[in-house]
């Protein structure tokens, strides 16, 4: 849920290729590890990774679930496209392009709504354990709707273009005035849209988050307000030409419906944003753990928290606060240094932060539909985990490397770890260095008969431990970076 709390943990390597690479610190296939307080033998020998260099790198790196949600998202639409357009013999009416084009913008934000996504969630990981695991293991992998978002994102970026090519054409056939704003409204839309476009492209995306997120949310609302003033001109151009009331013109417009359930959804967010009081528990110079009293939090949800509501927001998974009596009464997150932003929460803890919209479902719900699972983090991202190890659903395994773990963690977080799993795996990297994350997590789950893998960590190790899972046949789930 975090995008700090995968960046604290220990680096690995790919290869530009595309296949993941697994060298580590051990050469020797018996190795012997901390388990708790116990020493343990790892005695399962990983096995060679199915199929060859291209067929992994196609079926477990290439066609990804997000890639293959936007692929389909995007080609649907594409199919539609071109036999819309040549139905209409290349003369589409505006009114139909602009409707198919508010349609994808209002799924796009759709999948960006906290309660629809938490609705999506609840559909697909309420699904009984009694399934066969291929169904489960597919479901399981909901966490990538952002391919769904993104698709038709783009879609409707290529929808628009074709509209602006529509009321081009329509205002030199018939120059008026109305026509005019409709043209110079298309065009500036125009490009805004494909601001946002090349804005979003991961690269520019990893490298200028906080620009990102700034252009994403003022270009996109930009985008609304005259969106809806370029389709009011043409409502009121097309109602001159109907004969009709502006009124029933707008009302019979599906545009309108779709314009209305996203100024709706924007606005829905930011009328939930409140300035909470935040009680701090430093837990070291490295993190600090912010605790919430306004309202109790069920596991799995994450919230948006922020210093600067209209320039920058932090996403963290919550955890639940008990009382003594074991009711949950509160929530709160860990925050490890990881930026600038971390790093002055944690010299500096906050007693007001920002919330925004309602808290949303992550990743670790997913864990529901399985029998058993291993949990693997590094640094900071066992804190999520602490909301999955609260909910108690399933026997578990945990393993968890992070550099001096009772000094940087506490001996709370450390007590929790054990008590869900006495013979967790706890790696003090700072006395051992960085572990076979791969071999590791294997003997877990060789050892429990385990039904899938959860890894919250840095991408590299994210990527890593998943793809050295799933090209073994072990079903393994990992924050995505690229939504």
């Amino acid at each position: 849920m975090s995008q700090h709390l995968v960046k604290d943990a220990e680096k690995t390597d790919s290869t530009s290729s595309g296949e993941v690479s697994e060298s580590s610190s051990f050469t020797d296939e018996k190795t012997i590890v901390s388990t708790g307080s116990d020493v343990q033998t790892i005695v399962y020998d990983v096995p060679d990774k199915r199929g060859n260099r291209v067929t992994r790198f196609l079926q477990y790196t290439f066609f990804s679930t997000y890639r293959k949600l936007f692929t389909f998202t995007f080609f649907a639409n594409l199919a539609v496209f071109i036999g819309f357009v040549a139905k209409t013999k290349g003369a589409p009416l505006a009114s139909d392009v602009v409707d198919a084009t508010a349609a994808n913008l209002m799924v796009c934000i759709l999948f960006r709504q906290e309660n629809f996504v938490n609705v999506v969630y609840e559909i697909f990981t309420r699904a009984p354990q009694s399934l066969p695991i291929w169904i489960r293991t597919d479901l399981a992998k909901v966490f990538h709707y952002g391919g769904a978002h993104s698709g038709t994102g783009v879609a409707s970026v290529v929808w628009f273009i074709l509209y602006t090519a529509v009321v081009t054409r329509n205002y030199v056939l018939d120059p008026t005035t109305a026509a005019r704003g409709v043209v110079i409204t298309a065009y500036f839309l125009l490009a805004c849209f494909l601001f946002i476009l090349i804005a979003a492209h991961p690269t520019f995306r990893v490298k200028f988050h906080d620009s990102f997120e700034a252009t994403h949310r003022f270009a996109g609302w930009t985008i609304v307000i005259v969106f809806w003033t370029g389709f009011m001109l043409a409502a009121d151009e097309q109602r001159r030409i109907n004969h009709v009331p502006l009124g029933l013109q707008i009302a019979k417009t599906p545009a309108f419906w779709f314009l209305c359930v996203i100024t709706f959804c924007i606005i829905l967010t930011w009328l939930r944003l409140r300035h909470r009081d935040v009680y701090p528990e430093v837990l070291s110079d490295h993190a600090i753990r912010l605790h919430f009293k306004y309202r109790p939090l069920k596991p799995f949800y994450g919230v948006r928290v922020s210093t600067r509501p209209l320039m920058e927001w932090h996403a963290f998974a919550t955890i639940p606060d008990d009382d003594e009596n074991g009711k949950i009464t509160g929530y709160s997150f860990v925050v490890s240094n990881a930026g600038d932003w971390t790093d002055s929460i944690i010299k500096n803890p906050p007693k007001k932060l920002w919330i925004r919209g309602d808290p949303l479902y992550g990743l670790l719900i997913s864990a529901r539909l399985f029998k058993s699972y291993i949990i693997v983090a590094t640094g900071s991202g066992i804190g999520p985990f602490l909301s999955l190890i609260h909910a108690n659903l399933s026997p578990c395994r945990i393993l968890w490397s992070t550099p001096s773990p009772e000094t940087t963690y506490g001996q709370t977080i450390i007590n929790t770890v054990l008590k869900a799993d006495p013979k967790a795996i706890i790696w003090n990297t700072r006395e051992r260095g960085r572990p076979d994350m791969v071999a590791l997590t294997y003997q877990l789950v060789q050892e429990s008969n385990a039904e899938a893998v959860f890894i919250i960590s840095n991408p590299k190790v994210t990527r890593l431990v998943v793809y050295g899972m799933e090209t073994r046949g072990v079903p393994a789930y990992g924050a995505i970076f690229d939504s």
